[in-house]
């Protein structure tokens, strides 16, 4: 596998130290930029989100999970760092819940226009009304195909309409985002930079001027974000879509201010990426000497996660195997059989 390693040098740093925003708190990290977070019901329990000065308003970065608990925050803010002064754009990073969840009731209170790239937007609402393959059962399939026993299916997998929970409502209209659009806050060009493996087209935002990158779930400080194949594309390879994509970062400067949607505010960019090549790396060389012998995505999960998982975590988990082995077999280096019964094992050559 092919290693795409920045400044070996280089060390992770968090500017703010420990420091991180408390509900209806607003940090300064940059000038005209403002860090917020909103939290999350799962074992990751928020999410960073980004106020961006824009003219005589603000423009918002992401908007939360969309329930009763987040919208409150945001009148918070609302009457606090953007007191008097209009939204006037949002834009949303990619279509998981807790990133677009409030787009729809922010749009409602601000009557700010709403961006998103297509992949994303038409996702969401593929999501929300479980339509083209995107419902649970579908996915549910595909594990139960990669090794999953019925009898351990996650009761969160099996309850329809999970999605539309934390994103009550979509925008009905939007504005669309493509890799290297320009978008101009506050005087101030924002790149869009498209990445792929975690979201069908996240879109990073770059801006150049003041040296900050918005980089989403797709580079995170300390966890991995998570990298799955889903019912409704089965044949995928997102691992080789993420890793690859993540080149797409290689040309922004050592000391550019990472903002990502987890964790805490960082610089060390090109560090981090060579890390999270090393740790897709390893994962991979664990799961080949594990397919010595004919395994399934389930029987993979001990040699990939060594933490215990709840039932969210078992969902995301078997899709993340599926991802490795995927991964394994467009190389060459294991093959797939299939049972009579439809499940799928795969094997070292």
């Amino acid at each position: 596998m092919e290693r795409h390693v920045g400044l070996h040098d280089q060390v992770v740093v968090h500017p703010h130290g420990d420091r991180v925003p408390q509900p209806g708190e607003a940090i300064p990290v940059a000038p005209g930029i403002w860090w917020i977070r909103m939290p999350l019901p799962f074992a990751l329990d928020h999410i960073n989100l980004w106020i961006l000065e824009d003219g005589d308003g603000f423009t918002l970065v992401d908007t939360g999970f969309g329930v009763d608990a987040t919208f409150e925050l945001w009148e918070k803010h609302f009457a606090g760092v953007m007191a008097g002064r209009p939204v006037k754009n949002i834009v949303v990073t990619h279509y998981h819940p807790d990133h677009v969840g409030s787009a729809s009731w922010l749009v409602e209170r601000t009557g700010a226009p709403f961006w998103m790239t297509a992949a994303e937007y038409l996702s969401a609402h593929a999501a929300r009304d479980d339509f083209g393959g995107f419902d649970r059962e579908n996915t549910l399939e595909l594990y139960i195909a990669n090794g999953l026993p019925r009898e351990v299916v996650p009761d969160a997998t099996r309850k329809g309409k999970g999605y539309s929970r934390g994103v009550p409502g979509m925008p009905n209209r939007y504005r669309r985002m493509m890799h290297g659009d320009k978008l101009s806050i506050g005087g101030h060009d924002w790149e869009v930079i498209t990445v792929f493996g975690h979201a069908p087209e996240h879109a990073a935002l770059w801006c150049a001027s003041k040296n900050v990158l918005i980089s989403g779930d797709q580079v995170l400080p300390r966890i991995t974000t998570n990298v799955a194949v889903w019912g409704n594309q089965p044949e995928s390879n997102p691992l080789d879509l993420f890793l690859t994509s993540l080149g797409r970062f290689s040309h922004l400067p050592p000391d550019t201010l990472v903002l990502p949607s987890h964790d805490r505010v960082f610089v060390g960019l090109h560090k981090r990426i060579a890390e999270l090549h090393e740790h897709h790396e390893r994962r991979l060389e664990r799961l080949l000497e594990g397919c010595a012998t004919p395994i399934t995505a389930f029987d993979a999960l001990p040699l990939l996660f060594k933490r215990k998982m709840d039932e969210h975590q078992i969902a995301f988990a078997m899709g993340e195997a599926i991802a490795h082995l995927h991964y394994l077999e467009r190389q060459g280096k294991v093959a797939r059989q299939t049972d009579s019964q439809g499940v799928r094992r795969f094997a070292r050559h």
